[in-house]
């Protein structure tokens, strides 16, 4: 079975192992196995300072991309107008070793109007700049590097936002890459 990297902010739930558990179902049922970037699997964490437990994190979850055949981003947008900074860094890794892309989001809201939204309730400290949304879920170069496997990044049917933890989109994109997969 091909190895997905499931790269998001997912990470940051408090239910994050179960809601790992239940996308690794989701992936098997498809044919896939789930590679969720989890911190459970390093028993020594608590014991470490800062220092080697971010590294010790980011060891282990490149280990696991380089494992991995294709990743499975969730793009919803974390703490601000845009995607995880971090599963953004995961993005660019897989697009640089040509590896193949697949990314939804549980936002329908195009990216312009969410980063208008964020500069209404929050001061702009680059006032003047501005952002081309060119319509799309993010910054140009997010479904760009998606679609460099032939598919958009997947957003919720009719047109509504979903809740960042609903599994509705996920499961499409997940069926979406076993397809393009064969499986």
């Amino acid at each position: 079975m091909p190895l997905a990297y499931l790269a998001g902010p997912d990470v940051f739930l408090p239910n994050a192992a179960a809601h790992a558990a239940r996308k690794a179902a989701i992936c098997a049922a498809h044919g896939i196995t789930a590679l969720p970037p989890l911190n459970e699997d390093i028993a020594t964490l608590a014991g470490m300072t800062e220092e080697d437990a971010w590294r010790a994190i980011f060891a282990k979850d490149l280990a696991m991309m380089e494992r991995a055949d294709l990743v499975i981003a969730n793009l919803t947008p974390f703490r601000g107008a845009s995607a995880d900074a971090g599963t953004l860094v995961e993005l660019g890794w897989f697009l640089g070793r040509g590896r193949p892309i697949f990314g939804y989001s549980n936002s329908a809201t195009p990216f312009a109007e969410r980063s208008a939204t964020l500069l209404a309730r929050v001061p702009d400290p680059m006032a003047g700049l501005t952002v081309g949304g060119f319509g799309l879920p993010d910054n140009l170069m997010i479904p760009g590097a998606v679609e460099t496997g032939g598919h958009p990044i997947l957003l919720p049917e009719g047109g509504a936002d979903l809740p960042f933890d609903s599994l509705e989109v996920f499961a499409r994109c997940v069926a979406l890459a076993a397809g393009a997969l064969g499986r």
